[in-house]
């Protein structure tokens, strides 16, 4: 018994679960005030779960992809699901449809990414540098501050979400390149996981998908550069397009519906500006707090920064063989220095000069690109220490270290309490900061509406068939020539059609009205009619949603015929 049990140990550790429950483990730590009863109050928490709602319901009737969310804004609904990373709620709509509460949904998410980034960032290390470094730079990616900052602070789900990802990405990059074998069959899976983990950074956060793929591009020069082989590169190129078109259903609408929105109030011109990193000093300084900008932390942890400075000897001790670790080292140092740079006030004349960086709307949101590059350069100071229980005793050390500076930082501030009824029920909000609400209507509604129809002028009877998210239908039995206001946002895509004729948006459909800014009105005259209003899919949204469904058959084919291929394989050697 004793022997079996040792070589099931041995295997295990030699298949790397030993380090990866560990990291499960380690994991779970700053997460136990998730098991408290009530949502984490946050900056943000409570319109996430909100969102989730409109968005679950809309799921649940039939639309795959939910954009309008018809609950918000007061009760005249809005766009914002189409402008706002869909994949937090399409996870958190699963675990609801399971039968977890919202909120309880929402922290499941929450937890499970948090634990799943520890888990990627171990992948990818440990493939470049061996197990101890992979699970030095685990621990360092959990549990840097600002990682707490989107948790307990902000209640930032998108951006905790991305964290996720881009680790996976850079692992499965990495595997191709160091791949000896020079078929495309045996790098085809990595390709894929490329394509597939591409697309769910997308989803998870506008802005900082773009931050992340840009190091992970210029990771990938390094990896060439080395290696020189030409077909991998293109092969991995091809694979984040298809990435990008796996998520084309949200973010081409997204990018180009924009320009329908007042998204320059928040991302536009000079908002970024009040916003800088007042001193380099509080990037070292080890200060909490649970405010806004200007008082939240933004300070890259103590052990983080000692662990950095103990690499930049490390990485001198490399032999002239580890070039490639070398070049790595100096090309994550550098966009750790640059990272910190984009946060101070002296790089305002880059965020002045390019306005897609000013979409990132924080130049603290940089502290994202400074989590990734700081564990990573922690992770180097394991790689001249040739005998395993110095590394074991390193990680303790650092374990101890992460607790003694960082565990202040583990926990809630306090707990909103609600049901999901009043979640599910009219939102006093948009869940964002007004970006994404029509150009045409004003930033925020105020007050709900009498009701979903009224008639404004003239007379007219009004019964209402049907309501869902996206269909409203009434029946209108007009006395005297009536103007009718159905109280719903206009936004390319809602229209309205009496007995089955569809009136013409910029003719018969009144959505400028300054007295009634942003809803549809339009004229009946007397009689009776039946009236849908539909928000239906434009032709680019329509166009968009098929790129990424035929992109995702084609992986699924592909998928399919590496198992054929696999299993035929296998038949024939056997």
């Amino acid at each position: 018994m004793v022997r079996v049990a040792i070589r099931f140990s041995k295997m295990l550790k030699k298949k790397g679960f030993i380090f990866l429950i560990f990291i499960i483990l380690v994991g779970l730590v700053p997460l136990l005030d998730l098991f408290n009863s009530g949502l984490p109050l946050t900056h943000d928490g409570k319109d996430h779960v909100a969102r989730i709602a409109n968005f679950y319901q809309s799921l649940v009737e039939g639309n795959i992809i939910p954009r309008w969310g018809a609950n918000l804004n007061w009760g005249f609904g809005h766009p914002v699901m189409m402008f706002l990373y869909p994949f937090s709620s399409y996870a958190a709509s699963l675990f609801h449809f399971l039968g977890f509460t919202l909120i309880d949904s929402l922290k499941i998410v929450f937890g499970v990414s948090f634990v799943v980034s520890g888990i990627g960032m171990y992948l990818w290390v440990n493939k470049l540098f061996g197990n101890y470094s992979g699970v030095l730079a685990a621990v360092l990616y959990m549990f840097a501050p600002y990682r707490f900052v989107n948790l307990y602070v902000r209640g930032a789900i998108g951006e905790h979400v991305s964290f996720t990802f881009i680790p996976f990405i850079l692992f499965f990059i990495t595997r191709i390149f160091f791949n000896k074998k020079k078929s495309l069959r045996s790098i085809l899976p990595d390709l894929i996981c490329v394509s597939v983990f591409t697309a769910f950074l997308i989803l998870s956060h506008n802005a900082l998908s773009i931050l992340f793929l840009v190091f992970a591009a210029f990771y990938t020069l390094v990896l060439f550069y080395s290696i020189r082989e030409v077909r991998k590169l293109i092969f991995i190129f091809i694979s984040v397009i298809y990435g990008f078109l796996l998520s084309a259903f949200f973010w081409l609408p997204a990018y180009i519906e924009g320009k329908y929105t007042l998204r320059d109030i928040v991302t536009g011109g000079f908002e970024y500006a009040d916003r800088f990193v007042i001193s380099p000093v509080e990037f070292i300084m080890p200060s909490w707090s649970y405010g806004i900008t200007g008082q939240l932390s933004v300070q890259i942890g103590i052990l983080h920064i000692s662990l950095i400075i103990i690499s930049l000897f490390v990485v001198f001790k490399l032999s002239k063989k580890e070039k490639l670790t070398k070049s790595l080292f100096i090309l994550t140092f550098a966009f750790f220095l640059l990272s910190l740079f984009m946060m101070l006030k002296q790089s305002d004349f880059i965020w002045s000069s390019i306005s897609t960086i000013q979409k990132f709307q924080f130049p603290w949101r940089f502290l994202s690109l400074t989590v990734l590059t700081s564990a990573f350069l922690g992770a180097f100071c394991f790689a001249v220490i040739k005998k395993e229980n110095k590394k074991i005793v390193g990680i303790a050390i650092v374990l101890l270290l992460t607790a003694f500076f960082y565990a202040s930082y583990w926990r809630a501030n306090d707990y909103l309490l609600k049901s999901d009824g009043f979640f599910k029920s009219v939102y006093h909000g948009t869940t964002d900061t007004g970006e994404s609400s029509p150009i045409w209507s004003i930033r925020f509604m105020e007050k709900e509406a009498s009701g979903p129809i009224e008639v404004i002028s003239g007379s007219a009877l009004i019964q209402e068939k049907y309501r869902s998210t996206t269909s409203h239908v009434y029946t209108v039995d007009v006395q005297q020539r009536a103007r009718i206001k159905e109280n719903t946002l206009y936004f390319p895509g809602w229209n309205i059609y009496v007995n089955d004729k569809k009136l013409d948006v910029n003719s018969e459909i009144e959505f400028q009205d300054p007295q009634n800014r942003g809803v549809m009105t339009f004229w009946l005259d007397p009689g009776k009619y039946n009236v849908r209003v539909e928000f239906e899919e434009t032709r680019l949204r329509t166009v968009s949603a098929a790129a990424s469904i035929l992109s995702l058959i084609s992986l699924a084919l592909l998928t399919i015929y590496m198992v054929v291929v696999k299993k035929t394989n296998e038949k024939n050697n056997s």
